[in-house]
């Protein structure tokens, strides 16, 4: 059985650490012999750090599956955004104060200074009549070990630097169906979203579905064999095709409405809820 686990809001803890219990079921199934792959937004730098913490070994699909690798950092799959396609709409984002933007390439997660600065101001001028502001833009900043540059034409612009997601980050949501349309309408392009705030996009081929699809194939399994466990919008497409779909209780409503069955939530061990309860009908 492969079994695929979303991070943020799912694996993670609040602390962006993997609790003892979650650690626990996951090496209970490695130990029966089941494959446990991460499959996440994040870049495969910043997955690894809170797998390494628990000490935990096993396949990473990074980046939305933009980039698929086994337990070595083998890469089985990749599909980066067309460059030549973005770099006009990126281009269009830069020029907007109010939404903040990570460009995820083979190497980091790039931010332009000047974004930077916006974003700490408008964080500060806001924390006292609105703290939720303050966090949602410091839990942004904590789930990528950023690259900050003084201009960030500079790496759109850098043949060398191959770029495979990027992720528009706004307070105002009306704004981010804006830069969301304007990116739909981009031939070979994806949108989707971790959360309400942010949208990301990627290369249309790069879903946590097609990477998940990607995994069972190189180890032998059968799709319908796979068991899944998510809470944001971009884990609707491993929803799709999986065997088994567990929502946190945490999760969008798409999810729920789309699942076998919905576990605790990601404070609460829901991944080794969940693990224990579709383990134990295998028994």
């Amino acid at each position: 059985m492969l079994i695929a686990l979303d991070m943020d809001g799912t694996l993670l803890n609040g602390e962006g650490k993997i609790s003892e219990r979650n650690r626990a079921a996951i090496t209970a199934a490695q130990a029966q012999g089941h494959i446990v792959a991460v499959v996440t937004g994040r870049a495969r730098k910043d997955a690894l750090a809170p797998l390494r913490e628990a000490g935990i070994i096993c396949p990473i699909a990074s980046l939305n599956g933009a980039v698929v690798s086994l337990e070595d950092g083998t890469v089985i799959s990749e599909a980066p955004l067309e460059r030549t396609i973005v770099r006009p709409t990126l281009e269009w984002v830069r020029e907007q104060s109010d939404l903040y933007c990570e460009t995820y390439t083979g190497d980091a997660v790039y931010v332009g200074l000047h974004n930077r600065a916006q974003w700490e101001a408008l964080a500060s001028g806001m924390a006292a009549a609105a703290p939720d502001v303050k966090w949602l833009v410091n839990k942004q900043f904590q789930q990528a070990q950023v690259t900050y540059v003084d201009d960030i034409r500079t790496v759109w612009d850098d043949p060398k630097r191959v770029i495979y997601k990027l992720l528009i980050f706004a307070l105002d949501r009306e704004r981010l169906r804006d830069a969301a349309s304007r990116f739909a309408a981009l031939r070979g392009v994806t949108v989707t979203s971790s959360h309400p705030h942010n949208i990301e996009m990627n290369n249309e081929r790069a879903t946590k579905g097609e990477a998940l699809k990607q995994l069972a194939s190189h180890y032998g399994i059968d799709v319908r064999d796979t068991v899944v466990f998510g809470d944001s919008h971009n884990d609707l497409s491993m929803f799709e095709v999986a065997g088994c779909r567990v929502a946190m209780a945490n999760a969008a409503p798409e999810l729920k409405a789309n699942c076998d069955f919905v576990t605790l939530s990601y404070e609460e061990d829901g991944v080794a809820a969940g693990l224990e309860r579709v383990l134990a009908k295998r028994v």
